[in-house]
């Protein structure tokens, strides 16, 4: 059967619809630069988005792949998120240009058109080099999986969490006896333990910073809270829109509070870095502030978002392993691109310094692991996991975030009331819904967008 094709004026506009903000190309070539000269058997190309400190222990395991597997040649292409990385993999899948493995937040999968521009695994290939499904959390496997085949091999997770200094909570009485913050369990406790910690708080500082003004972050709040409450999105079938007026302006109103109360100042802007380290006493924020905050060398903690609705869910995404759609895919370099993913995912314990959870369970049970802190005060959330609804729209700073996260922003900064809020919200996502994914390269006859 023909694979439907999209030419370059499709693409470019439907890569550039679907990317981040930015304009980024290509950042760096990774230590694999040299591997077009290298005597070994197998060449791999391998495309991947990490920087900083992400960067630095992503190109560690591969030194530690290269040295355990000379006979593979790893040449990684180092790519900043942004317009130009989509459409660059998109155009590279369809003209048969594509690397033989990247990386994508296992979010957007579903939107990059499985099948057409991505190729799914062989679960068999992955199970040979020691990488099993009954590995993984089953909710996070299931994410990868399209039309029953899977295509995002799930690295880690990384969620947003509640971070909070410890000699300020100390101060104010909010530590229990495990030296870790008090429980809570409910929307009451939640204020109760800002209230007291306001009172304890440095003058000029904020109680807790939480990127009120950033359409992302308040987004990936919103899903969380509207997942401890129950909330859907649409039926299974991706039909109708099941989304909860009721329930969102629930969470509008409890994110607004935060401002309201005057515990989050709106002129400070976003978290700062340096607020939480020069005394505030929390900030919600990614998991990638544990290397920031630990090389402050201050006395804090990190814990999911706090289960406020009376459930544990905090947000969550992905970093995963996807094959770019190459014509005639197999031989030595597939194998080679299966191995050395299992082998990230398996070796992924230099990956947690970075303060994601690895994906891969048996390294959550390591002693090695165990001792990493605060890592193992949040690896719990991998088992509660609050994720964007599995459509072509969704996934990190993806078309749904764009377009609904800045009215999530208006009820938050107090522009919009958040019962109208709610009711756009749902709007919105009728709209979306009813979009064709321009990344599918089928036409309106031919079906309407994966899910």
């Amino acid at each position: 059967m023909g694979r439907p094709g999209l030419n370059r004026r499709q693409l470019l506009t439907a890569a550039g619809g679907l990317a981040v903000a930015g304009s980024f190309g290509f950042a760096a070539l990774g230590t694999g630069a040299d591997a077009l000269a290298s005597t070994a058997h197998t060449r791999v190309r391998y495309w991947n988005l990490f920087s900083g400190g992400d960067g630095s222990n992503m190109i560690a395991m591969l030194d530690a792949f290269r040295k355990t597997h000379p006979d593979i040649a790893v040449k990684d292409s180092t790519l900043q998120w942004g317009n130009p990385f989509y459409t660059k993999l998109a155009m590279a899948a369809a003209g048969n240009r594509a690397p033989d493995l990247g990386v994508m937040h296992i979010g957007r999968v579903a939107g990059f058109a499985p099948g057409r521009l991505l190729d799914a695994w062989d679960v068999g290939l992955l199970a040979k080099y020691g990488l099993r499904e009954q590995d993984y959390n089953p909710k996070l496997w299931q994410r990868g999986i399209i039309d029953g085949k899977l295509y995002a091999l799930p690295l880690d997770v990384h969620v947003q969490l509640c971070f909070y200094r410890k000699d300020v909570l100390k101060k104010a009485g909010l530590l229990g006896a495990d030296d870790r913050i008090v429980p809570i369990t409910s929307t009451d406790d939640w204020f109760g333990v800002l209230k007291e910690a306001k009172k304890a708080t440095k003058k000029g500082l904020q109680t807790i910073g939480l990127w009120v003004n950033d359409q992302n972050f308040q987004w990936w709040f919103f899903v969380a809270f509207y997942t401890q409450l129950g909330g859907t999105w649409f039926n299974d079938a991706r039909t109708e829109v099941t989304f909860d007026t009721d329930k969102a302006t629930q969470v509008l109103e409890f994110l607004r509070r935060h401002i309201t109360d005057g515990y989050a100042d709106p002129a400070m802007g976003s978290v700062g870095a340096e607020q939480f380290i020069n005394g505030a006493p929390f900030a919600w924020e990614g998991n990638w502030s544990v290397p920031v905050y630990s090389g402050a060398k201050i006395d804090y903690g990190a814990i999911p978002l706090p289960p406020v609705f009376g459930k544990q869910a905090t947000h969550a995404e992905s970093h995963s392993f996807v094959l770019p759609h190459q014509s005639g895919r197999g031989g030595a370099a597939n194998e080679a691109a299966h191995q050395l993913a299992a082998y990230v995912v398996t070796h992924a314990q230099q990956w947690a310094a970075g303060g994601h959870i690895p994906a891969y369970k048996p390294t959550l049970s390591t002693p090695a692991y165990q001792k990493l802190y605060p890592q193992n005060e949040y690896a719990s959330a991998i088992d509660h996991q609050a994720n964007e609804p599995k459509v072509w729209f969704a996934g990190s700073t993806g078309i749904l975030a764009q377009r609904v996260g800045p009215i999530v922003v208006s009820s938050t900064m107090g522009s919009a009331k958040p019962d109208a809020v709610a009711r756009r919200m749902k709007s919105e996502l009728t709209t979306l819904l009813a979009m064709k994914n321009p990344m599918d390269g089928r036409t309106a006859a031919q079906g309407g967008a994966a899910a």
